[in-house]
């Protein structure tokens, strides 16, 4: 069936622009009278208006034709986030379990030239910096490169006194 209008021609913009031309008598659509700026006119003024009402038409087809295309490719089944989803007694479970602290790295600081341990608190995007003094001294050289440069572990006693060091600093961080 062929179309007489063209898309953007609705009963109300009918009415809009016919009101419009009543008002104006096809002169200044503001009703200045003399009016000297050509785009007042009532021919000029249509043209953008009818450009903003076939830009909204073409917002609105978009708009509905995403719409359609989630409804024919959705499943008409509930969908739960994957990650995140908590009762509240898991939510405890979860927290109850969850470590004080990450160890994020060993490094030397630059200005003092003594070691230091990153951490960083869980749930919470605060990073502690821990001196550590030379604790790690009477650790081989070769080690101590390797801890600080590549985060291979450290031996146990070594890896215990830093879990202690780390403990109290974040003890009276927290306190604080």
């Amino acid at each position: 069936m062929a179309r007489l209008y063209p898309k953007w021609v609705t009963p109300d913009r009918q009415q809009h622009l016919v009101k419009l031309f009543a008002r104006s008598g096809g002169f200044c659509v503001f009703g200045h009278t003399n009016c000297s700026i050509p785009e007042h006119y009532y021919e000029f003024f249509i043209e953008d208006l009818i450009a903003d009402w076939q830009a909204d038409d073409r917002a609105q087809d978009t708009a509905d034709w995403q719409a359609e295309q989630r409804r024919i490719h959705s499943l008409s089944e509930r969908q739960y986030p994957l990650r995140g989803a908590f009762s509240a007694i898991s939510k405890e479970i979860f927290f109850a379990d969850q470590p004080q602290y990450y160890i994020r790295g060993i490094g030397i600081s630059g200005l003092t030239f003594k070691s230091f341990v990153l951490l960083r608190l869980s749930s919470s995007y605060v990073s502690l910096f821990v001196d550590i003094g030379d604790r790690l001294k009477s650790l081989s050289k070769n080690k101590r490169r390797q801890a600080i440069r590549y985060g291979k572990p450290l031996p146990l006693e070594y890896q215990k006194e830093l879990t202690s060091l780390c403990r109290l600093a974040v003890k009276h961080y927290l306190e604080h």
